[in-house]
């Protein structure tokens, strides 16, 4: 979990409690914070690697990250309010 908890600190600066209390009380928030940590770690695997050919992938891999973090980011907000 270290790792996990390194980006959503990182990506999400002050959530570090309500984001631990979503992920033991959301199941789909949970599966979200599992998804984005996954995506994490590929993009920094193929990032090291440094493929020409894997540029569109990485691309992809972005681009779904940053869906998960939006809709992590919309659960959060609702869940102060």
């Amino acid at each position: 979990m270290g790792q996990d908890r390194d980006f959503l600190e990182e990506d999400f600066p002050g959530k570090a409690e309500r984001i631990e209390t979503l992920k033991a009380a959301d199941g789909h928030f949970a599966r979200l914070a599992e998804k984005y940590r996954d995506l994490n770690r590929d993009i920094h695997r193929l990032e090291i690697v440094l493929d020409p050919d894997a540029e569109e992938e990485l691309e992809e891999l972005k681009r779904r990250r940053l869906l998960v973090k939006d809709e992590m980011a919309a659960i959060i907000s609702g869940a102060e309010t």
